[in-house]
């Protein structure tokens, strides 16, 4: 029943439908139902216009009064509303014949957003909804609380502005609610105070409060928890059934005579990354684990003992890295400190055909135990004669099928996979809940910390200063941007153009150079290399360089509109340098009007170099949905519902009981993809289900 297409409910017809497929991603009456509103509007918090003051964030409510376009070069909309105490204009550039179709005077509309003024109190491009419906009366808006939806202006010039999905949703839910089902056991619902399904999809949309609103949030975003988790349980289950590898101790001799002879003692956050990888070799089950860490952190010394321990055991290794440059460069840091113990093989595009020719041989036949490279590993010509450890570097630049093709190369074989982006605790539990986690948050003593200043864009001259400081000393500087080229639709500076400037103009006796995105991988490389050779004194570059080589020498690091990128983002790039013995710097430069958004933002990198502080500090201010991207898991935005910065209790019941209901499942069939039981696959999102299947199988 809620398998239906949205043309059965009324007023839906064959041209809408397709702009809720395109625009909405909504096909079904149940992918309508699903839609989750984007926030509520509380009436009863409206604030009176004429208390509203400038650099407010606000949300009003008016009768409009006056819609009309203003402006001599560049024209706007100003929508003028009154809500008896005062009035204030909402403008909207760009667009204005379609904002002049749905802005009449006598609706009442709500604006939300940050009071500005010229000439009187305005709102530029606010946030805004309509009370009522084109006849005038109050229609499903009468409660307080006010659902607003993710719309566009094709969504909007169909009907469905959050007016339209309101009137239609409601529809849906009285055509079709006797179809919602009830997944769960009542018993589930009563240990987590939960409402049931049919309730919660009501009171999502329709809510009485925002207490109510929230609590029905939970109960959908439970459903989403708990059969992801279900799903993770019944693949760690399948695996250890099927995969079993043999438990088997590994021979600790030439790990223990590798560590005597390091110029350096490994942490205690190392040692017990070594002891759980050991003990996860050693077990029946192939290995499945997270090593998460800092830049500098030592991962790759942990890497080489589980090679060690791979070999040790009479099995191959591989190593996969997302860049030539990073392959090449643990190929240079295995052989200096393992080369005398194994075998090592460097694999990349860039091989000639006969050497690959060669290197494929050795892998087939056994006599190299451990293959560096890139995505060269997973072509069809190269094979393994007995690939037992797949070690991948900077996990998130690969995608699933990437990271499968590898381990479908060997049988029954550990996988390590690395980060130097720490992960929130919460995601780790869910994006990579088939995995176990290792994570290290020391890093090796005798690294000098890295020096993070913030300053605003009018003290870039004395930023340049410091810089030739620097560089008469010795040292090499990273320059990044946001962009390669300008943009008329932004007003930021371009890497090319700053490369220009730098070196005609500000630094013309210094050898300047240019590295971005666009640039052919062997160009990219040559590059890199000449600045690690010291070769380039300022590399003016895009985030190109967020994954890199070490290059000790640069010690200095300038960020240019550093309003414009992430925490992580900002913290990956200040771990360009610092590599080294001498003092570092990270100077971040930013627009000196920035939002208090951007400025929480530095703040946080300026105070603080921890990681995984940093990790949680960017999912509380963004969200997890920004910080799942496409391209490793499958498809943007993993959940709908579940809230991944707050629901840590939901997430931790939710693997708590599929953990139950995997421990219960009988041993049968235990081949099968999906031994979910039959409640679990039925009414979890529709549609949203066999995506996540597809994703987790």
């Amino acid at each position: 029943m809620l398998d239906q297409a949205v043309t059965v409910l009324r007023g839906i017809g064959p041209r809408k439908a397709v702009v809720l497929k395109e625009d909405a991603g909504i096909e079904t009456v149940e992918d309508l139902l699903y839609y989750i509103p984007r926030r509520y509007i509380d009436r009863s918090y409206f604030k009176a216009i004429k208390d509203c003051f400038v650099n407010e964030n606000v949300t009003v409510a008016g009768t409009i009064r006056r819609v009309g376009v203003s402006g001599r070069g560049r024209k706007f909309l100003e929508v003028e509303i009154d809500d008896g105490s005062d009035s204030l204009c909402g403008v909207f550039f760009g667009a204005i014949s379609f904002f002049q179709k749905i802005f009449v005077a006598g609706d009442t509309v709500v604006f939300s957003g940050k009071v500005g003024f010229y000439r009187h109190k305005q709102i530029v491009h606010p946030d805004f909804d309509f009370v009522f419906d084109e006849q005038g009366r109050e229609a499903v808006n009468t409660g307080r609380i006010i659902p607003l939806y993710r719309s566009t202006e094709k969504l909007k010039s169909v009907g469905f502005d959050s007016r339209g999905f309101r009137r239609t949703i409601m529809a849906a839910l009285d055509s079709h609610g006797e179809g919602i089902r009830e997944p769960l056991d009542q018993a589930i619902l009563n240990r987590l105070r939960l409402p049931v399904l049919r309730e919660a999809l009501h009171e999502v949309h329709f809510p009485e409060s925002v207490e109510s609103a929230e609590r029905a949030r939970k109960r959908i975003a439970f459903n989403e928890l708990l059969f992801h988790q279900a799903c993770l349980a019944f693949i760690r289950r399948r695996e250890k059934l099927h995969a079993a590898k043999g438990a088997a101790p590994v021979d600790e001799t030439v790990y223990r005579d590798f560590v005597s002879t390091l110029p350096f003692s490994l942490t205690a956050d190392q040692v017990n990354a070594i002891d759980e990888i050991k003990r996860d070799m050693e077990s029946p089950a192939p290995m499945n684990r997270l090593l998460q860490g800092d830049v500098g952190s030592g991962k790759t010394v942990v890497s080489m003992a589980a090679v060690l321990f791979a070999r040790s055991r009479g099995r191959q290794a591989a190593i996969m890295a997302p860049t030539e440059i990073l392959a090449n460069q643990h190929f240079m840091n295995f052989k200096t400190l393992l080369g005398d113990r194994l075998r090592i093989a460097l694999i990349t595009g860039a091989l000639a055909a006969a050497e690959k020719r060669r290197i494929a041989a050795g892998l087939s036949d056994g006599s190299i135990d451990l293959a560096i490279g890139t995505h060269a590993l997973i072509q069809g010509g190269v094979a393994f004669m007995n690939l037992g450890l797949i070690v991948i570097d900077e996990q998130h630049r690969f995608g699933v099928s990437q990271r499968a093709a590898l381990r479908d190369k060997g049988e029954a074989t550990d996988l390590l996979v690395m980060t130097a982006t720490p992960i929130p605790r919460s995601l780790s539990l869910t994006l990579y809940g088939n995995l176990d986690v290792t994570s290290i948050r020391t890093i090796p003593s005798g690294r000098p910390p890295i020096r993070t200043m913030s300053f605003p864009d009018s003290r870039l001259p004395g930023v340049y200063r410091s810089m030739e400081k620097y560089i008469a000393m010795g040292r090499q500087v990273y320059y990044v941007l946001p962009m390669i080229e300008d943009s008329e639709r932004m007003d930021l500076k371009s890497a090319t153009h700053v490369f220009d400037h730098l070196r005609n103009d500000i630094f013309p006796g210094r050898r300047v150079e240019l590295l971005h995105g666009r640039m052919k991988q062997d160009e990219r490389d040559a590059i890199m290399g000449r600045f690690r050779e010291g070769e380039i004194d300022i590399l003016v570059c895009t985030t190109v360089i967020e994954v890199g080589i070490d290059v000790p020498n640069a010690t200095v690091i300038v960020i240019e509109h550093a309003e414009r990128f992430g925490l992580a983002q900002l913290h990956q790039l200040r771990g360009r340098v610092g590599r080294g013995a001498h003092e570092s710097f990270c100077v971040l430069v930013s627009a000196d009007d920035m939002s208090d958004e951007s400025a929480e933002r530095i703040n946080t990198i300026v105070r603080t170099s921890d990681g995984f502080e940093i990790a949680e500090e960017d999912l509380r201010q963004r969200g997890a949905g920004e910080l799942i991207g496409q391209r490793q898991h499958g498809h943007g935005g993993f959940f709908e519902f579940a809230d991944l910065g707050t629901d840590m209790d939901l997430i931790m019941t939710a693997r708590d009981i599929a953990d139950e209901m995997a421990s219960r499942a009988p041993d049968e069939n235990p081949g099968e993809k999906e031994t979910l039981p039959p409640g679990l696959r039925q009414n979890f999102n529709g549609i949203r289900t066999k995506k996540m299947l597809s994703l987790l199988s």
